[in-house]
């Protein structure tokens, strides 16, 4: 007999992951199905899951008053489905899936976190419902040790309670990408006549430090006046204070990208990557870590959310102290002038990701959960 799992999902319109372990489960022992909420119609995800005959229901929610009937329409559809675990992602589906999975009777609640000190730093009101999500939980995902180590010391969670599971990549996705396409990012963003590109793929917020990369950028052009600052995902809360410190730089020696679609081409474009969050707690996980180091990019980081569990300084990356523009020049001119300790980061990394962040994996330890 099948184990029925549903996993329950908020504002979810695609995502690479449910969709390898749709592709990859075990489905002589599993029967999978969806609850999606507060997304529109006719999703990626829900295309992709109509496609392969997976079941697959909507929940409107768009904010707090439609509490009660999100998690009415939940428990109606659980109660339906009948499965024998629920597994609910992201805040708003951990509340409204386990409120309703409770109601329904169902014994085995699984809530992946994928937070860290939001709350506890930005929201502290969202920490009452924390701990709420965390009571109705049979057993908890940390994604990371960081946010085991959140749950057990700020939200008093049982360690015998949680379970550390790394997410799984499709690693492949990122070892073979082809020339043409990192010609085309190249042509598009006109990199091909400067030398070094520094690449920095993260959101302006104050938290994940691009403030201080900038100043150690503008101290590397007097190195290296060819240089080219590429920041992509150029936008969020503090770009004014982003783009004051941008306007110290010369017209020409900074590229500022929104989104790009073909990542994985965006980072071959790169000589070196920068990725310097401002403390150890503030990333969850920080799936760009993985990302660099699956591409075969030389990187800089400081440590926060995922990296404290694999990163180790001078062998799969350089290491700088938080908020140290002097630390990522320095850690740039390193990378720049040292061809054989970028060539051993790049080997060495991969090697670790395989070691912590396969698919099969990932899959295997899910099937576990599921079955226990």
């Amino acid at each position: 007999m099948k184990t029925k799992v549903t996993l329950i999902l908020y504002q979810i319109n695609k995502a690479l992951a449910f969709e390898w372990i749709i592709d990859h489960f075990n489905k002589e022992k599993f029967e999978l199905s969806f609850i999606s909420i507060g997304v529109e119609k006719n999703s990626v995800l829900e295309q992709f899951c109509k496609e392969r005959n997976i079941e697959f229901h909507l929940v409107n929610y768009s904010g707090k008053k439609e509490l009660p009937t999100a998690i009415f329409q939940t428990y109606k559809i659980l109660k339906k489905i009948k499965p024998s675990v629920v597994h609910c992602h992201i805040f708003e589906g951990g509340l409204i899936g386990l409120i309703a999975a409770k109601l329904a009777g169902i014994k085995k609640r699984i809530y992946t976190r994928h937070y860290s000190t939001y709350h506890h730093t930005y929201a502290p009101g969202g920490i009452k419902y924390d701990r709420l999500i965390n009571a109705l939980s049979t057993k908890i995902i940390a994604i990371s040790e960081n946010v085991r180590q959140i749950l057990i010391e700020k939200e008093n969670v049982n360690p015998e309670k949680i379970i550390l599971m790394h997410h799984g990549f499709d690693l492949n996705l990122f070892y073979n990408i082809s020339e043409e396409r990192i010609e085309n990012v190249k042509s598009k963003y006109n990199t091909e006549n400067r030398n070094p590109v520094i690449g920095v793929v993260s959101r302006y917020t104050h938290w994940k430090g691009v403030q201080y990369i900038i100043p150690a950028f503008k101290k590397l052009l007097e190195t290296y006046p060819n240089a080219l600052l590429v920041l992509s995902n150029a936008k969020g809360e503090y770009t004014k204070e982003i783009k004051q410190l941008l306007s110290e730089l010369p017209e020409k020696s900074y590229t500022e990208i929104l989104f790009e679609q073909d990542n994985a081409a965006l980072f071959k474009m790169f000589d070196v990557f920068v990725h310097v969050p401002i403390d150890k707690e503030i990333e969850a996980f920080g799936q760009i870590y993985v990302e660099a180091l699956a591409v075969g990019i030389p990187s800089i980081f400081t440590l926060s959310g995922i990296a404290s569990d694999f990163i180790q300084d001078k062998k799969n990356a350089l290491l700088v102290d938080y908020h140290s523009s002097e630390q990522i020049y320095d850690s740039l001119i390193n990378l720049l002038e040292n061809k054989e300790l970028c060539n051993t980061l790049v080997l060495n990394g991969k090697h670790d990701l395989e070691t912590y962040f396969s698919l099969p994996l990932m899959i295997q330890n899910l099937e576990n959960i599921y079955s226990n």
